[in-house]
């Protein structure tokens, strides 16, 4: 998942978001504003109502985000790196690198995240009363009930147990405790939100069809990235188990041609482009330190005119886009960043942080198949 929009480092983790969350913001500020909170307590001013229908969508989008703090901080608390959040149009997503080493830690990151979601319904609750006892009834007790009882909401419907919802998290834990194997536990959790992802997709279209109910297409919306979630993850399972045991050094292709950040398209093109064989080029500063990726779809992107102005600082995914790696990482712990990177490669770099090599869906791939033929690890004896 990639963010388009820097919202800063909260409990020191960076957090992003994408045009998605305009969208979320767009739908709630406007359903409540124009249709529920009129019905609720008509009589009121339009502007109080589209003031009330903003605050609730942002604080909702708050709501998210705070969710996902909370996984994000009991990860980090038990030795997970967390690489980014990142909001978007169907919630948002702690992007963890590596996996919990325990039952006991999958279970306790999984599980906050529904608890931070029922604590927060408590407390807009608490105050909604309150509001209620002191001021009386209005838009303000309203948007606060709203905000309630959807952070209740959320937390219900995360604690299906149903991959990638929180509740296919605590049931995988619990299989791993149970069964002691976790790919067996993640690959079961996977085919439960498959099925659930498609229960939601039939419902919301039949819904959307034969009642005319137009929550039912956001349902379906729901259902199908469910169900695209969860094959993702149960395939991630089973090339994980064939890429055991493997390090990025094994995988990557050493020595990658470089690009000079200053260079201009055309001529790079001319003097590189066409006389390798890449694909792919990592820029790099004068002590060979990463600042930028830049892949032949990125030129083929520049248009042939603007091609002898354009740096190729200007056209490469920055930085901080770019999955990295040190060499004797597992390969399994790169793979998530990779799936959420702007072009797919990652960049291996040494311990100095300058380049060494590259990795593309391609190099995964070939190790992949050839996963048959290694010989297997030495057993005790």
């Amino acid at each position: 998942m990639r963010a388009t929009l820097s919202l800063g480092r909260w409990a020191g983790i960076p957090v992003g978001a994408n045009a998605g969350v305009l969208v979320i913001l767009a739908l709630v500020g406007f359903g409540l504003g124009a249709w529920h909170f009129p019905a609720v307590y008509p009589g009121e001013p339009a502007w109080a109502y589209a003031l009330a229908g903003a605050a609730s969508a942002l604080l909702l989008v708050a709501s998210i985000l705070v969710h996902e703090l909370s996984h994000a901080v009991v990860a980090q608390a038990n030795g997970i790196k967390v690489d980014r959040i990142v909001l978007w149009l169907l919630g948002g997503v702690a992007q963890l690198r590596g996996e919990p080493r325990t039952p006991r830690i999958d279970f306790a990151v999984a599980v906050v995240g529904p608890l931070t979601s029922v604590v927060l319904g408590g407390v807009f609750g608490l105050a909604a009363v309150g509001w209620l006892a002191v001021v009386g009834e209005g838009l303000t007790a309203a948007t606060l009930a709203y905000l309630a009882a959807i952070n209740v909401l959320l937390a219900i419907f995360n604690l299906v147990p149903a991959a990638p919802l929180d509740g296919g998290r605590v049931l995988r834990a619990a299989l791993w405790w149970v069964t002691g194997d976790r790919p067996r536990a993640a690959v079961v959790a996977a085919r439960a939100g498959r099925f659930f992802g498609v229960v939601l997709i039939v419902f919301g279209i039949a819904g959307a069809l034969l009642w005319g109910w137009f929550g039912g297409l956001w349902l379906a919306l729901i259902g199908f990235f469910l169900v695209n979630a969860a094959m993702a993850e149960e395939q991630s399972v089973v090339v994980g188990q064939q890429l055991q045991g493997v390090r990025v050094r094994e995988v990557m292709s050493g020595a990658p041609v470089t690009a000079p950040a200053v260079a201009r398209v055309s001529e790079f093109i001319d003097e590189v482009v066409l006389r390798q064989r890449f694909s792919t080029y990592p820029l790099v500063d004068p002590d060979g330190h990463l600042s930028g990726l830049v892949t032949l779809n990125r030129i083929r992107a520049v248009p042939v005119p603007e091609r002898a102005q354009k740096t190729m600082r200007e056209i490469a995914c920055p930085p901080g886009d770019v999955p990295t790696a040190r060499p004797d990482e597992p390969l399994v712990d790169l793979l998530p960043r990779m799936s959420g990177g702007a072009d797919g490669r990652a960049v291996v770099l040494d311990d100095g942080g300058r380049v060494v090599g590259l990795i593309s869906p391609r190099d995964i791939a070939r190790v992949a198949a050839l996963a048959d033929l290694r010989p297997a690890p030495a057993g005790p004896g």
